[in-house]
């Protein structure tokens, strides 16, 4: 083990051991320390983490989610910290349902609050006691969330300005690639794989031509 491995190995067992109930295990993995953690015990763990003297986590780098559809709780929340007076990197890991709130981290990270909007648009997933827990990202009317793993890849309608009618509007999907055919029973599968036109049977014939 590398001195930086235990070293953080030694920072896992401090905030292991001081916060027993809100970790629920920990590992270093290529190079980084991962906490995993209580849903409802984040709030205490980061201010922990915060104000503790050996950790002295201040700046909340980044938040995101990420989607288990075949996970019971199918939403994990990642929280980046960093501790630039002790120069060390920390990653927090939670999960969640789609029914759940997750504890807002606004009043002891104010820049979380972004971070949170962000994964509430693209995923779907809520924080309990966010000042301002709307869409950030995605248009107005927008339906659904476009990072979860069984969201179509391709929907039916769209979202523009109007510049003649000085509003935005809401129209049908057009495809105008002429050859483009989907199938919206499958998200998986967009175009079909024959040629149109009869090119299909002219590129047989040629490769035929070529090996005669």
């Amino acid at each position: 083990m590398s001195d930086q491995s235990e070293a953080l190995s030694d920072l896992g067992d401090h905030i292991a051991s001081s916060m027993p109930d809100a970790v629920r295990r920990f590992e270093v993995r290529r190079g980084d320390l991962v906490l995993y953690v209580e849903r409802d015990s984040i709030v205490a763990l980061c201010e922990f983490l915060k104000t503790d003297s050996t950790c002295l986590f201040e700046t909340l780098i980044d938040l995101c989610g990420v989607d288990f559809p075949e996970r019971g709780r199918r939403f994990e929340v990642v929280y980046h910290f960093l501790s630039m007076r002790m120069n060390q990197r920390i990653r927090i890991k939670i999960s969640t349902d789609e029914d759940t709130p997750v504890p807002t981290l606004v009043h002891l990270h104010p820049s979380a609050e972004w971070f949170e909007r962000e994964a509430f648009d693209m995923y779907g997933i809520r924080f309990a006691g966010h000042p301002d827990m709307r869409r950030l990202l995605t248009d107005y009317g927008f339906e659904g969330f476009p990072l979860r793993k069984d969201f179509p890849l391709t929907g039916y309608t769209e979202v523009r300005y109007d510049d003649l009618e000085k509003r935005v509007v809401h129209e049908p999907v057009a495809l105008l690639q002429e050859y483009r055919n989907f199938d919206f029973l499958s998200p998986w599968e967009g175009m079909t794989a024959v040629m149109p036109g009869g090119e299909q049977d002219n590129l047989a014939e040629s490769k035929e031509e070529e090996g005669a």
